[in-house]
């Protein structure tokens, strides 16, 4: 019995061991070191600031005066469309304006001689009334002393009245016609300031078919042929200003909670590195993956082009210090919580527990279960079984 109990001891423990041959598996060693996070993203280069450059009116393309590619200058003309029938809209909306303006500087004119007749009539009274009042007085001292006759000095009396009411009376006409022609003039002003501007929005209007540059770079697309119709709001073509570039990379959503402004990149470029600052994230998840722009934190590379294609480093987290574990397939079968070990000989691999945490293109960070210098087989599993020791043979 005891012979029988031993055989199947010996034939269930070589049930769980599996022969390995040494060049068919990857052995890495567990080390301390520098542990940063990141994952690396692919982004494309594009100018810093664009330009696009749509048909605020639609129209038929007339003229270009530049093409495709050309280095502009801010207000330089790109092309010119032609509509007749804003064109003609606008020549009667002009010609309406100067109407108007026409009629209210009459207006204005009329006022003007109104107040200069009031302003002369007042004078005429001002005057008349100094010449009876002098007659009158002349007249009472002449009638005291008996010298003249009584009807000669009423008549005087009654001139010298009728004169004083005609002053009062004109005095009061010219300050109403003030406050009055002081209001108007406004009035008129103000309509006429607003009849300039519609013409300035007219004339606009007009050389709003005219397309031109809204500052200096390079024209890097320009979609209008002549002859083509463009209707409002169609996009015509781009200009690139030459301030600088940024890059635009797309992330995996898994990260979208993590990746926010002012994380640091680094980007290798012949064989020197440049550094990268987030500086806005695209909430928007399209297929999976969400945009950030990122631009170069000091000196930009020499040479880069728009559209060129840069691998980047996108840093998770700080350098800190860790015990590291380099990266393979054994984790698709464990998920990074046992691995095999081998032992001191290292004939021999067996089954531990661990615990892995961040990872990074290159290694896992190592919580427990491994100590520097420990030997683990790092490639894939798949073709283990559930062995649960490796006989490694050299």
């Amino acid at each position: 019995m005891l012979f029988l109990v031993l055989i199947v001891l010996i034939l269930s423990d070589t049930g769980s061991k599996l022969n390995v041959d040494a060049d068919t598996i990857t052995i890495s060693v567990v080390k301390e070191g520098e542990f940063q996070e990141f994952i690396p993203v692919t982004g494309t280069v594009l100018p810093r600031t664009t330009f696009y450059l749509d048909a605020i009116l639609g129209g038929i393309v007339e003229k270009r005066y530049v093409e495709e590619g050309a280095m502009v200058k801010k207000g330089e003309k790109i092309l010119r469309l032609s509509n007749s029938n804003v064109q003609l809209s606008a020549l009667q909306q002009e010609t309406f304006a100067y109407q108007q303006i026409n009629v209210a500087r009459n207006t204005r004119l009329q006022i003007e001689q109104n107040s200069i007749a009031l302003q002369t009539t007042l004078v005429t009274a001002n005057y008349a009334l100094v010449n009876a009042t002098e007659v009158f007085e002349r007249q009472k001292k002449m009638w005291e002393r008996k010298l003249v006759s009584q009807q000669d000095y009423e008549q005087a009396e009654n001139s010298y009245h009728l004169a004083l009411e005609q002053q009062q009376l004109a005095r009061r006409n010219f300050v109403q016609d003030s406050i009055l022609k002081q209001n108007q003039l406004t009035q008129i002003a103000s309509s006429i300031d607003r009849l300039q501007r519609n013409l300035e929005l007219i004339r606009e209007n007009i050389d709003n078919l005219t397309v031109k540059a809204p500052i200096s770079g390079q024209l890097t697309s320009l979609n209008a042929e002549t002859g083509q119709s463009k209707s409002p709001g169609d996009q015509l073509g781009q200009i690139d200003a030459l301030d600088g570039f940024k890059v635009r990379a797309d992330i995996d959503e898994f990260y979208i909670a993590r990746v926010v402004d002012g994380l640091h990149a680094t980007a290798t470029i012949d064989g020197k590195d440049y550094h990268l600052t987030v500086t806005k994230v695209f909430q928007e998840v399209t297929g999976g993956k969400f945009k950030v722009d990122m631009e170069f934190d000091s000196t930009i590379p020499g040479g880069i082009r728009r559209g060129q294609t840069l691998q980047i480093r996108l840093q998770l987290s700080e350098r800190t210090r860790a015990l590291l574990l380099p990266r393979g397939g054994f984790y698709q079968k464990t998920g990074g919580q046992w691995a095999f070990v081998l032992s001191k000989s290292g004939d021999v691999a067996v089954k531990r527990d661990i615990s892995l945490g961040r990872q990074n293109p290159d290694y896992f960070e190592v919580l427990s279960g491994l100590r520097p210098g420990d030997e683990v087989v790092t490639s894939s599993y798949d073709n283990f079984g559930d062995a649960g020791e490796l006989i490694i043979k050299h």
